[in-house]
């Protein structure tokens, strides 16, 4: 993918804020101590001055007629246009360009042709921006190498919020052999400072097609972000990744060319499958990854329901360079997904970067693994593959399938993990597996922890009294054995509220689960 900072457009911004700073008698351009709001309507005209009763026809005019703290107001209708953001606005004035409220305002990619990596909306090397409540939409491709994109945020953008979009139909519709891509939302660090304080919230992503790719991608260089109640369904692939340059942005400095310190929270996730397009991937691929880490750091995720995938969670890398390091997982619910519910480590003999100083606590896990793994085997509900080193795994509720496998770790490579304080549950034989990709499991509680060294205070066999097994709901009922029988680490690590946004920690004690 290539991406390039048009020299010529950042001098002329560079001279507009100056003239803005400067008016002089006779000017056009509007002081920055003013603020108006500029409208727009399909049925508007270019040459209209932009009111409520005489709007601009598209988004474009009138984002280069609005300065920082303006707002561009688009009434209900269907623009065809792509959308790119000219200017930045400053602190406490932030540029916003909304969906006017009550009416449906859809910026809709079918009648343009793409070519190359391309995006309905862009933001490049852009601050202080805010784009709410509009529908994303009719972006597609067959041919090769190319990527259709919702939005696209890249260079030394920064303060961007996406705000109740609903972005749906992004799709390539080209072969794996043709480089099968697209994005819903796609956020690159690639300029010569960190992508900041970027907030996407309220919106939802469904109904995509997005080959080898992700519905939203956060790589690069980014230092602080939040993606919190938003919903992801439907979609072929991995729902959000949080990833190292090393494949987006290959030229980034090694030392901070990767997602960090961000906050993944009070999302749902679901069906996000590869299944949805077997003529592609083939009637048994389940590869997608509902929230996934892949070389990025510093991440909470929290508060998140996550059903029907693929997979659940994954705190896995695909790179030599960036280990997925230092990322809580806690406060969850992941259930009847095809394949694992958590995920660690690298992919089996395919990169070395590994599974790092993460946290995997109180969580509720509920009859994933619905089928078996590409070696025929049980990925189990809380999966470590090679190279995990330093993780704990502890307070987690683990109800498994009659068949299923609690936790499975793969090879012997990778040291140092903590499993312990969590409750197992079956209606089956428990099983467990240890430094085996296909052993026979353990079968014995006492013989599995004598063998590994861990879950020592663990609970086995004890049902955790979910309030419905039918529908289901993963919340405890008060006589529960996970009630106040988990262990307290710290507010920082168990985190502040439940699933539900109560009070995780009280009276010193914490519960087993997400539930408190």
């Amino acid at each position: 993918m290539k991406f390039c900072i048009n020299i010529l457009l950042v001098s002329v911004l560079a001279v507009q804020t100056l003239a803005c700073s400067k008016k002089t008698a006779g000017s056009n351009v509007v002081p920055l101590s003013s603020t108006h709001v500029y409208y727009v309507s399909a049925n508007g005209s270019d040459a209209n001055p932009g009111t409520i009763s005489s709007p601009f026809q598209t988004i474009n005019t009138a984002l280069s007629r609005a300065v920082p703290g303006d707002t561009v107001m688009v009434r209900g209708g269907t623009y065809y246009d792509k959308v790119v953001f000219p200017k930045s606005g400053i602190m406490n004035k932030v540029i916003t360009v909304k969906a006017y409220p009550g009416e449906k305002t859809v910026i809709d990619g079918s009648k343009i042709i793409v070519s190359g990596w391309i995006s309905l909306i862009t933001l490049s090397n852009v601050k202080y921006i805010s784009l709410e409540g509009f529908d994303i939409c009719n972006f597609t491709s067959a041919t090769f190498n190319t990527d259709p994109e919702g939005i696209a945020i890249n260079g030394d953008s920064r303060d961007i919020t996406i705000k109740n979009c609903n972005i749906y139909n992004i799709k390539s519709n080209a072969s794996l052999a043709d480089w099968r891509s697209a994005h819903a939302i796609l956020v690159i660090g690639n300029g010569t400072t960190a992508i900041t304080n970027l907030v996407i919230t309220g919106c939802t992503v469904h109904d995509t097609q997005t080959g080898t790719s992700e519905n939203v991608t956060l790589a690069g260089n980014i230092d602080g972000f939040v993606f919190s109640h938003n919903k992801v369904y439907d979609t072929e692939n991995i729902g959000i990744i949080i990833a190292g340059g090393d494949n987006l942005n290959k030229n980034g400095a090694v030392a901070t060319n990767y997602a960090r310190n961000g906050v993944i929270s009070d999302n749902e996730f679901h069906d996000n499958s590869m299944i949805k397009t077997p003529e592609i991937w083939g009637p048994d691929r389940y590869g997608a990854i509902s929230i996934y880490v892949c070389g990025g750091a510093n991440t909470i995720i929290e508060r998140n329901k996550v059903y029907n995938s693929d997979r659940g969670i994954g705190l896995v890398s695909e790179s030599n360079v960036y280990a997925t390091k230092t990322t809580i997982v806690r406060n969850n619910f992941v259930y009847n997904c095809y394949r694992t519910g958590i995920y660690m480590g690298d992919y089996l003999n395919y990169t070395s970067g590994g599974t790092k100083d993460c946290y995997v606590v109180n969580n509720t896990l509920y009859q994933n693994d619905r089928v078996v793994g590409a070696f025929g085997e049980i990925e189990g509900e809380i999966r470590l593959t090679e190279h995990c080193d330093n993780n704990v795994i502890k307070n987690n509720i683990v109800y498994a399938r009659p068949v299923d496998v609690f936790i499975h770790k793969y090879t012997s490579t990778g040291s140092n993990n903590i499993i312990d304080n969590n409750l197992y549950y079956t209606t089956g034989t428990p099983q467990w597996i240890w430094n085996s990709t296909n052993g026979t499991p353990y079968t014995d509680f006492n013989a599995w922890k004598t063998a590994t060294g861990s879950d020592a205070s663990s609970i086995n066999g004890a049902n955790p009294l979910l309030q419905s097994t039918s529908q289901p709901d993963l919340h405890i009922q008060s006589s529960s054995p996970a009630k106040n029988s988990g262990q307290v680490i710290s507010a920082d690590i168990n985190g502040t509220t439940d699933i539900d946004g109560n009070t995780r920690i009280v009276n010193n004690k914490i519960s087993k689960g997400a539930q408190q």
